[in-house]
């Protein structure tokens, strides 16, 4: 066969994909320009897929002997700055309205094998792992007092356990969710409960609270690595224009132990012993972890790819080897090795904290998350001396407080979803590309404005976040008012609101951290935890003081004042930030193509 006729038939090949709209939808595993006499390929299929990885940490995401593409480009040799600028300029329709068309369509393929039934399924198993993140801090909070009596030390003193828990939340998930990335979701998911049902037998023991201390610590090591891992789930399973609803949905179940866990546990202390808090985990988290075990498979795509796979081993769950195989599952192919676990798979989370736009973001999301635990961890102190509550009442009054978290989550799923649809109509209108066209769901483009889409509600939600963090503050500070009967339901009120708003904003900010770090769904919420919990912790480790020296009114409209400050960062990265991912896109590209 002579080069010329190749040639010919590659171009043909290349040419099909930009007159036919299953050739449009490839655009994810390739870009396409067009200049001088010919059409240039460039392929980016492991650049911009969200489940790959840019570095050795991890393989491709795995594929399947029939999946295999038998084309291959070959290596066009052009001028450095026509290949550097391909990254800012999208592909249009003018541009190769002339190509051939080859006839034969060619489908996409799945992201996920998955059925909508069966990833809402999934979410739901590892939102209610989710559930003992939060369930585990917020249950404890009614029994502050009389863990303080039992012990023989001071309210200030049991608050350290607060302060102690937040931190080892924020640091673990840097542990667990690296190995998560490399060695798979499922394993890290039962070894991580194994470490919280230890934790749990020794708090249920505690004699004094050194012990209670130290098992606080444990107890939040082998909980808080369940939220990373679950968002690293849902980036495997969902494409981005999908993942806003899934997370926020994955949030919102998480989020139900906020409301009921302080009810819980005002129950339990009340009429058991705080001891019995932490039988009752122990009991529940041992009934999760074989859930798990029986139902859920592993997700990560360097090791299932899209669900096709088959698994073994630990990843296989039980029940899948008693039930009838589905026709779809493939054997992996012959290149695949197992990913190792190295000093880079700790590190290389914390380098996300160099890139601008995630920090800007990790920044603005933990301050929110500071202030919104100081109200939080604040509660019984200043309910128990404003309105005299006991145990049960004030599990009572953390409902609002859960319930806010639930309606702000499930609120602003839905107004992502609907903003990423927007957005994506935008695009295609400014590039001219068909309305039937649907953007790739293994890439987001390096000029489609994620940014825009994400953060377009910040603006409101932020407006009554603060507002109603100062009003809070003034409804605890008037006797004449505090005294009058009802009026428990004005800061209740207040406190819905913060905990709406602020939850609101986290599931943007981990959305927005999701979409600019594909493929590390886990280490990217690893190091999302990893900010807004120190940050946290500290705000708590000194709520108390800060109330005392200043008063409640003065504290609070301090703290919606720092909310205010930090503002601009979520401005700049409005304005800056798309600018600022295509470069880091275009750092990736150069890097491999150096390595080619």
């Amino acid at each position: 066969m002579s080069s010329t006729y190749s040639w010919a038939r590659q171009t043909r090949r290349i040419s099909r994909r930009f007159t036919t709209l299953e050739g449009w939808r490839e655009l994810g595993n390739g870009v396409y320009a067009s200049g001088g006499t010919g059409l240039r390929v460039f392929s980016t299929q492991n650049q911009f897929d969200p489940e790959a990885y840019h570095d050795d940490r991890t393989s491709w995401t795995r594929r399947s002997r029939s999946t295999q593409s038998s084309f291959k480009a070959t290596p066009w040799q052009g001028d450095a700055q026509s290949e550097a600028g391909w990254l800012a300029s999208p592909v249009r329709l003018s541009e190769i309205k002339d190509a051939e068309v080859e006839a034969g369509p060619v489908e996409e393929e799945a992201y996920h094998v998955f059925e909508k039934r069966e990833k809402w399924s999934v979410v739901a198993m590892i939102g209610f792992a989710g559930l003992f993140s939060g369930l585990s801090s917020n249950i404890f909070f009614p029994a502050l007092d009389a863990i303080a009596k039992d012990l023989n030390v001071s309210l200030n003193t049991v608050s350290l356990t607060i302060t102690s828990y937040l931190i080892i939340q924020g640091i673990s998930p840097l542990f667990w969710g690296s190995l998560s990335d490399t060695v798979g979701r499922r394993p890290i998911y039962i070894y991580s409960f194994l470490v919280y049902i230890i934790a749990n037998i020794g708090l249920s023991f505690s004699p004094n609270f050194a012990v209670l201390l130290i098992f606080r610590g444990l107890q939040a090591a082998g909980s808080a690595s369940t939220v990373s891992i679950g968002n690293g789930v849902i980036q495997d399973i969902t494409p981005p224009a999908e993942r806003g609803g899934f997370i926020s949905f994955y949030q919102a179940i998480r989020n139900f132990s906020i409301a009921i866990g302080p009810v819980l546990g005002g129950i339990l202390a009340n009429f058991f012993g705080f001891r019995s808090i932490f039988i009752f985990l122990l009991v529940l988290s041992t009934i999760v972890v074989l859930a798990i075990v029986i139902f859920l498979p592993e997700t990560l795509r360097s090791i299932a790819g899209n669900g096709s796979l088959r698994l073994t081993g630990i990843h296989q769950p039980l029940i899948r080897r008693i039930r009838k195989e589905k026709p779809y599952m493939t054997d992996r192919d012959d290149s695949y090795s197992p990913n190792k676990v190295t000093a880079r798979t700790f590190i290389e989370p914390l380098l996300l904290l160099k890139e601008k736009d995630i920090l800007l973001s990790l920044i603005f999301g933990g301050t929110v998350y500071a202030v919104w635990s100081m109200v939080t961890s604040s509660t019984t102190g200043l309910f128990k001396q404003a309105f005299g509550l006991n145990e049960l009442l004030l599990g009572l009054a953390f409902i609002p407080n859960g319930l806010g978290t639930i309606v702000g989550s499930t609120i602003i799923g839905n107004l992502m979803n609907k903003g990423y649809v927007e957005a994506e109509t935008r695009y295609k209108e400014v590039n001219g590309l068909p309305t039937s066209y649907k953007l790739p769901k293994k890439a987001i483009p390096a000029d489609f404005p994620i940014e825009h889409a994400r953060l377009q509600h910040t603006k409101w939600i932020t407006a009554i976040f603060v507002s109603s963090t100062c009003l809070y503050g003034f409804s605890l500070s008037f006797p004449a008012l505090v005294s009058r009967p009802g009026w428990i339901v004005v800061p209740l009120l207040f406190q819905f609101l913060i905990a709406a708003t602020s939850n609101a904003i986290f599931a943007v900010n981990q959305t927005m951290v999701s979409d600019l770090c594909p493929g590390k769904g886990a280490s990217s919420t690893a190091i999302n935890n990893l900010v807004r919990c120190s940050m946290g912790a500290l705000g708590v480790a000194f709520v108390e003081q800060m109330i005392a020296a200043m008063g409640v009114a003065a504290a609070f409209v301090g703290l919606g004042l720092v909310t205010v400050g930090v503002v601009p960062m979520a401005v700049v990265q409005w304005y800056w930030g798309p600018g600022w991912r295509r470069e880091r896109m275009e750092r990736k590209m150069d890097g491999k193509g150096a390595g080619m």
